[in-house]
């Protein structure tokens, strides 16, 4: 549970941290559709931070064990995808190196995954 509050933390304040720079300074330097990518990763990632935060207190709770192991995938798989997925975005605009968003597909299939194992925790939790 604590690593995981831990990195829900931090993704929450990358969120912010991020969405203040991309407003104030990176918006008037970038075309609309950058920042609108930006914006997009600032949403993903706020969202993502909670979504984690909840899996955190979750894994706080008594559970099987196989119910805590499927909670953990989940939780890993969260974190990396918003990492890949929003990081990806926040470097790829920001140094103008759009090449860093080819790995954006790779975080978004991972935050599905995620939610597929939240899902699959729920289907078999007795």
């Amino acid at each position: 549970m604590r690593i995981f509050l831990i990195l829900a933390g931090l993704l929450g304040l990358l969120a912010v941290a991020f969405g203040a720079i991309s407003e104030h300074t990176i918006r008037p330097a970038v075309e609309a559709e950058y920042f609108r990518y930006l914006m997009t990763a600032v949403r993903y990632n706020q969202v993502h931070a909670v979504a984690l935060l909840a899996l955190a207190f979750g894994l706080a709770l008594p559970l099987a064990s196989e119910t805590r192991g499927r909670l953990q995938i989940a939780a890993w798989l969260m974190f990396v995808g918003t990492v890949l997925f929003s990081v990806s975005i926040y470097l790829g605009v920001a140094l103008d190196v759009i090449e860093f968003t080819y790995i954006t597909p790779v975080g978004g299939t991972l935050l599905m995954f995620a939610w597929l194992a939240i899902i699959w925790t729920g289907w078999k939790a007795r």
